[in-house]
């Protein structure tokens, strides 16, 4: 399986998806980590000279569907993961992860090869009440 995390280090967990220049991928093979790959993330800032978009009328903030466009080409670079782990994420970035059948989850672990191995094995907490 690949899981994906957040990062701006490469070792812990991003505190915000949108704000995170990485992605760590890692592939995990009977409750080992056989593989690490570093993959570049586009964020916020890569979207600054687009047009600025506006929430849609009755659509809470990261929920309209240029926000789903964003988040889904956010996370063009991990279609390949099962899951995406991160410690702070929007809800409408959260639907967006679903809709791309990539599990998302927020974590309170910040050491990425520790929150994957708890993934792996089942035991990883999803903090939903953290989403903004």
């Amino acid at each position: 399986m690949k899981v994906a995390a957040i990062t701006d280090d490469g070792k812990t967990i991003s505190l915000h998806f949108g704000r995170a220049a990485y992605y760590m991928v890692m592939t995990v093979e009977e409750g080992k980590i056989i593989e690490r790959e570093l993959r570049d993330k586009l964020g916020h800032n890569h979207f600054a000279n687009e047009a600025h978009h506006q929430d849609e009328p009755g659509q809470p903030h990261g929920m309209g569907a240029d926000s789903h466009d964003k988040h889904l080409r956010m996370s063009e670079e991990i279609a390949d993961c099962e899951a995406l782990l991160c410690r702070g994420m929007g809800r409408g970035a959260y639907i967006s992860m679903e809709k791309r059948n990539i599990r998302p989850i927020v974590t309170n672990i910040a050491e990425i090869e520790e929150a994957v191995l708890a993934y792996a094995r089942g035991e990883i907490v999803d903090h939903v009440e953290k989403l903004h």
